[in-house]
């Protein structure tokens, strides 16, 4: 077993084409993939996995799951091989107990798990399972979870959680593919701000956090992977931001590490 305490990732995942793209966002995760310890495995939460359960992976190797449309065709049919594990699986259920309802063989890695993965670890040797983000359960309620799952990170078990601080499809700009809208940046700003401070509690009321919290974060999925991490952050963690970057006006890639 290893025994070195894992550290704990945001990434913001963006566009699933980062996949196959070479930028300065996944020029950022590859170098990740040369500095991170290696994990007996890794536990992703992905914005993408988004339903009325929280449901864990339950299979002996992973699917990579293409949960999009209208991508190229090498997207649209790129493969991540990966194996899971149901033995990590029931370690896992043992320190959640009731908090999670079912185990499944329904699902593998969806893109904002992989997407990401792929630069990180591109031949994994280690197994990845992924839980779900349960849609009825309160914000704070998901960043108690991240603090039970902050166990694992003694057990060697890395926690990955994918998302974006600010995602907000709806008002893409696409003049802009390396800027940001003033009210994403003011936002984005603020969360980092508050996450530097370890100030926790406004980033799980975030819809008070600016003016426009509601248009940087419309919907919870792709926030609410940041209160994982957050939740499962110790006091003696440093908390590094890096990828602090923004995409088509309304899209924040920034990204946290948390590690001692």
């Amino acid at each position: 077993m290893n025994n070195l305490k894992m550290p704990a990732l945001f990434i913001g995942h963006g566009s699933p084409m980062n996949a196959i793209e070479n930028n300065e966002i996944t020029r950022e995760w590859q170098k990740l993939g040369e500095l991170l310890p290696t994990p007996r495995a890794i536990l992703v939460i992905s914005a993408h996995w988004y339903i009325t359960d929280t449901a864990l992976t339950y299979q002996d190797n992973n699917q990579t799951i293409h949960d999009f449309y209208g991508f190229p065709e090498e997207l649209a049919t790129y493969s991540y091989p990966s194996i899971s594990s149901k033995s990590i699986a029931a370690e896992i259920k043992d320190i959640l107990g009731s908090g999670i309802d079912l185990l499944s063989d329904k699902w593998g890695l969806d893109h904002g798990a992989w997407s990401v993965l792929t630069h990180i670890y591109s031949k994994p040797t280690m197994p990845i399972l992924q839980l779900s983000i349960n849609i009825q359960k309160t914000p704070q309620w998901h960043f108690e979870l991240g603090q039970k799952l902050a166990k694992l990170r003694e057990q060697g078990i890395m926690l990955i959680a994918s998302g974006n601080i600010v995602h907000n499809l709806s008002l893409l700009s696409w003049h802009k593919p390396n800027l940001g809208n003033d009210w994403a940046i003011e936002f984005d700003n603020k969360v980092i701000e508050l996450i530097q401070a370890r100030n926790f509690e406004p980033l799980i009321n975030y819809q008070q956090l600016t003016a426009s919290a509601l248009m940087a974060v419309p919907t919870p999925e792709h926030y609410l992977p940041l209160l994982y991490i957050l939740g499962a952050s110790s006091i003696s963690d440093k908390l590094t931001i890096f990828n602090q970057k923004y995409n088509y006006g309304s899209l924040s890639m920034t990204s946290i590490i948390s590690n001692e």
